[in-house]
């Protein structure tokens, strides 16, 4: 078998008007010591020039896309530029600054040892957390629960997650798995149904720096809802194998 290439990570931030929190946001992960890569999903000139200015330090890479098309495009997008650029791992970290600094080096920990293993952040919310959100988001746990048959996954909506980046590519080029909110759930149960590991680590929220929230509750809602009718029409189409608990344990194909 070929050797596992030696492990490259960056850090994988989409940004989308998110202007007055993106500096402080970087400067909150320079102490992982890898590059930054910014995804610009066609932010207004304001923030683009906030960005501008953020690549001409050190390690810190831009990708502008001409058009806002939604955060999953953009990690999307993100992913495929960290698999150009030689990236074996990319860390994506939202752009308004709710995650905690210091919960982000377990992400990068270890990879040596476990090369194929998606990483996704569960939150540990403080006061902050507005309450309707705090609640709202178990009605997606449980769905994703039972498409999968299964508790491995503990919150599909965190925006923090370590990607394997050639495993999580060749997964999107088989199920694109949407261009907006509806990525950050439908990506982690499609890995799991293709027998790809996963851990769970915790991660602490401050809801939010700069108090940018891109959620459009209807057209979001309607995706989210479709996006849950196919995964539980797949879970039915994979019902025996799921069952049968007959996972790889290895990463996706």
């Amino acid at each position: 078998m070929p050797a596992e290439p030696p492990i490259r990570s960056c850090v994988l931030i989409p940004v989308y008007n998110h202007g007055a929190a993106i500096a402080a946001t970087c400067a909150g992960v320079r102490p992982l010591g890898v590059p930054v890569l910014l995804v610009d999903d066609g932010s207004d000139p304001d923030c683009a020039a906030v960005l501008d200015a953020l690549a001409r330090e050190p390690d810190t890479l831009l990708l502008r896309l001409p058009q806002n098309r939604g955060k999953g495009a953009a990690v999307k997008a993100g992913l495929r530029e960290a698999q150009r650029r030689g990236f074996t791992h990319a860390l994506q970290v939202d752009a308004d600054g709710q995650h905690a600094p210091e919960d982000l080096p377990p992400f990068l920990a270890g990879l040596a040892e476990a090369p194929g293993e998606l990483r996704i952040g569960y939150p540990r919310f403080d006061a902050s957390v507005p309450r309707h959100r705090f609640y709202g988001r178990y009605a997606t746990h449980v769905l994703v629960w039972i498409s999968t048959l299964s508790l491995s996954l503990r919150d599909t909506m965190c925006g923090v997650k370590l990607f394997p980046v050639a495993a999580t590519n060749r997964l999107v080029a088989r199920h694109d798995c949407g261009d907006r909110m509806q990525f950050d759930t439908e990506l982690p149960v499609r890995w799991l149904w293709a027998g790809g590991p996963v851990a769970n680590l915790p991660v602490r929220v401050h809801y939010p720096l700069d108090g940018v929230s891109h959620y459009a509750l209807w057209r979001d809602n309607l995706l989210l809802a479709g996006m849950h009718a196919r995964l539980l029409l797949g879970m039915l189409c994979r019902l025996p194998r799921l069952v049968g608990g007959q996972r790889s344990g290895g990463p996706p194909p």
